[in-house]
């Protein structure tokens, strides 16, 4: 159980077992087992018999949270319970402009819906499998009922195509949690059905206030260039890297005001990789795993945080210094889209006339990648269809020479919109870096 101090109370609970048993067995005596969790009374703030809390109002009992390229689910309140309806289907995604990929997805998109509550809340999940093969889901890292838990096989029957199956439980602990099917996991997680879980806490601590609350997924895909559906089979040359399912250049911004104090919620369901997740301009404090709140003292500084597969990290920071800071993981080839693999290493060949003497047989022939990638950016070539570059997207200079799972984090002193894009940002004269002129060469003495 969880009483607003993450997983304080709990440890407490099996410390205080663990000195009872140890005490009994020194005395000889049988040590009383600790008691189950009650299942029928839900967490209530310590009330006991007290069935469920009132469920938690947008804008009275937490802040709601941006899921950038997504969205969250709807749903209705029927007799103090929450209720939300999941619609398993083949779904026509956007990755990036110019690639679209037929996956699976719930209502209508790719991935599923933050399901946002608050702790203490009674939830109750329709899930309407259309696909034409079985399914379930999984609530990942959330305290339920046994048979609430979604392992297909284990804990319930698959749901049957046009079959509509019903989960119910209690919020009993707030944090950030994930949801996927567990039936054929392989397929279908590759295939797009996952989604972010976000619950707040009923009584918020005065330092979980937050002024920008997002929320972000981040998987992989392998989508080879002139196909339209993920291979679920692929275990290792992941082409497509995304958050929200979305590949630089199509992710969009996360717009902040100069002052805001920022989270950033990060789960990973990629099918194999962890994801070291670097953001520019600024340090964050981990505050929170999917296994609680971190306490206070125990939080600890980063520009990088590490989110394995399988796991959320929640990071906080304080938006104040203005301007475009990349947003990125730092596995270099997952900032890359659709790579070529098995090909030839072209660094440093000259090809001389090669290319001359090449094109009376194919007339559009290119010596490319002698030096580097970069140029693939800013070359515009026809690419095969239903396919993108493997980098870069229009930046205010030139070419940005990354895609996949990257994005940008804009703060500027003045919002408009938070839902609007503002641009890019106008570096103050002075403050940016440029052409060195021959009289800085000559006053620092630097010779080239």
């Amino acid at each position: 159980m969880v009483d607003g101090k993450g997983l304080t109370r709990r440890r407490a609970v099996f410390t205080g077992a663990a000195l009872v048993g140890g005490a009994a067995l020194m005395s000889g005596k049988t040590a009383t087992a600790a008691p189950r969790r009650t299942w029928e009374k839900s967490y209530s703030g310590g009330e006991p018999g007290k069935p469920h809390d009132p469920p938690g109002q947008a804008g009275k009992d937490y802040q709601p949270t941006t899921t950038p390229g997504g969205r969250t689910a709807s749903f209705k309140v029927v007799d103090g319970v929450k209720v939300f309806h999941l619609v398993v289907e083949e779904v026509e995604h956007e990755f990036a402009p110019g690639l679209k990929a037929t996956c699976w997805g719930y209502n209508g998109g790719v991935h599923g819906p933050t399901i946002e509550a608050v702790e203490g809340d009674r939830v109750r999940v329709y899930v309407t499998n259309k696909l034409g093969a079985p399914t379930t889901v999984h609530w990942h890292g959330v305290y339920l009922p046994n048979g609430m838990d979604g392992v297909g096989g284990l804990n319930q029957r698959a749901i049957g195509p046009g079959e509509t199956f019903k989960y119910e439980w209690t919020f009993r602990q707030y944090g950030t949690f994930m949801y996927h099917s567990h039936h054929d996991e392989m397929t279908q997680m590759s295939m797009g059905l996952i989604g972010m879980i976000v619950v707040h806490p009923r009584r918020p601590p005065p330092e979980y206030r937050v002024d920008r609350d997002f929320v972000i997924m981040l998987s992989e895909w392998a989508i080879k260039p002139g196909t339209r559906r993920p291979d679920p089979n692929e275990m290792s040359d992941f082409n497509i890297l995304t958050m929200n399912a979305k590949a630089f250049p199509g992710t969009p911004p996360l717009v902040c005001k100069t002052g805001d104090r920022v989270r950033i919620r990060l789960g990973n369901l990629s099918a194999m990789d962890h994801h070291p997740i670097h953001l520019h301009g600024y340090y964050f404090k981990v505050v929170a795993t999917d296994g609680g709140q971190i306490p206070p003292s125990a939080q600890w500084p980063e520009t990088t945080v590490l989110v394995p597969t399988g796991s959320t990290r929640d990071v906080e920071f304080v938006a104040d210094a203005p301007g475009d800071w990349a947003m990125h993981c730092h596995m270099t080839h997952h900032v890359m889209n659709q790579m070529g693999h098995g090909i030839p290493n072209m660094i440093g060949v000259k090809p001389g006339t090669f290319d001359k003497r090449v094109r009376p047989l194919l007339p559009a022939y290119m010596t490319m990648g002698q030096e580097g990638m970069g140029e693939m950016a800013t070359m515009h070539m026809k690419n095969p269809k239903n396919s993108i570059p493997m980098v870069g997207g229009d930046g205010p200079y030139d070419a940005i020479t990354m895609g996949g799972m990257f994005t940008i984090v804009k703060v500027r002193d003045q919002v408009a919109d938070y839902d609007k894009d503002p641009g890019w940002y106008e570096i103050p004269e002075g403050t940016g870096a440029d052409l060195a002129s021959a009289a800085d060469l000559a006053r620092d003495g630097i010779s080239v």
